[in-house]
């Protein structure tokens, strides 16, 4: 079987795939690992994962662990703190954890598991006859597969080949920026702060936490490199006292991460033969319910299931859209009305009120 990508997503299924006893080769695009150094909040269903996986123990010691959300006013004042339900007895609900930690754990357990990865390789042409997939990799090398996996991302290659006809992401509206930072005594879990800034801080580590900031971006526009801190800083402004007096600290241009917001969700076919897509090559969302990693690992654990199951890959592939559609829908639908309401362009959604909706969704089993 081949993986086409190896992100959270691909990583994940080269696991799963691999403990239900599937041949799995992983092929990512860059020669080198090139994962962003800022952090992730993952939530409890992600938890309940990683303990299905059997990663749960590492993944907790490299990351901070919580079980409540902190929300504040525009002036910075505590409003409430709300509890985040537990799915795995006795463990946390919530982790915050560093990208490369993460995908550090990932990579380990891919290789332990005898999986095969591949850097600086593409997937050129994929033909399916029937009975499998012949592959012609950027290399010039031709290999076949019973089964091929589109885990590459938002702007996928793979979801172009299969279905060149679907329409493709769509800016949001909006942009995301992410710094570390040194994580006072104080904030022991993820804070956020409504508002003309919306922003919030997520525990890492013992000495980290990072920064998020989400700012309306009109006309979707490109920060030069060297000016981006600069450029982070000054979105701060007007902010809450706490988040404003951090804005000091960013000067590291090459720290900032900066993302324009997008979202895609494939209404029809998520397979095609042989070959079926999984994460943000299929559902993107943003980031306003912290659910994009969470949405590709569950559908790596239930992609393996139905394969481990069913009698031909297409029956596994109805299987795992049937169980996988409602709620990635929901979480893409979910977040993108969020960000339409701040910035004002769709109904007044609550926030808080989504997002405990959100948890009850995600509670359910995959």
């Amino acid at each position: 079987m081949l993986i086409i990508g190896g992100g959270i997503g691909g990583l994940t299924a080269a696991i799963a795939l691999r403990a239900r006893g599937f041949a799995v080769c992983v092929i990512e695009k860059h020669p080198q690992w090139q994962v962003y150094g800022v952090g992730i909040i993952q939530q409890a269903n992600v938890i309940r994962a990683m303990h299905e996986l059997g990663l749960l123990d590492d993944y907790l010691h490299a990351g901070f662990s919580f079980n409540e959300v902190e929300v504040a006013g525009p002036d910075g004042r505590l409003l409430a703190r709300v509890p985040s339900p537990r799915l795995v007895e006795g463990r946390p609900s919530i982790v915050g954890i560093s990208r490369r930690a993460l995908h550090d754990i990932l990579v380990q357990r891919v290789t332990q598991a005898g999986a095969t990865i591949r850097l600086g390789l593409t997937a050129t042409t994929l033909e399916d006859d029937g009975s499998g997939v012949t592959v012609t990799f950027s290399d010039g090398t031709t290999d076949r597969y019973a089964i091929v996996v589109g885990a590459d991302g938002l702007y996928s290659q793979t979801r172009t080949i299969l279905f060149p006809d679907a329409p493709p992401p769509a800016f949001a509206g909006q942009g995301v920026w992410r710094y570390n930072l040194p994580r006072p005594a104080d904030v022991t879990c993820l804070r956020s702060y409504s508002g003309p800034v919306t922003a919030g801080l997520v525990p890492i580590s013992d000495p980290l936490m990072y920064m998020f900031l989400t700012t309306a971006a009109p006309g979707n526009p490109r920060y030069a490199a060297d000016e981006i801190a600069a450029a982070m800083r000054g979105k701060l402004a007007g902010g809450p006292p706490f988040i404003a007096a951090l804005a000091e600290q960013i000067v590291d241009n090459a720290g900032v991460v900066y993302r324009p917001l997008e979202s895609i969700f494939v209404e029809g076919p998520w397979h095609k033969g042989n070959i079926v897509l999984l994460g943000d090559a299929v559902h993107a969302c943003t980031p306003h319910l912290g659910q994009g990693a969470g949405m590709a690992i569950e559908d790596a654990i239930v992609l393996a299931d139905e394969l481990a199951a069913a009698s031909t890959a297409q029956v596994a592939f109805g299987g795992y859209q049937r169980r996988r559609y409602p709620r990635c829908q929901f979480i893409v639908d979910a977040s993108l009305a969020i960000c339409n309401s701040q910035l004002g362009s769709g109904p007044h959604v609550d926030h808080g009120e989504m997002t405990a909706r959100m948890f009850e969704v995600v509670a359910q089993p995959l």
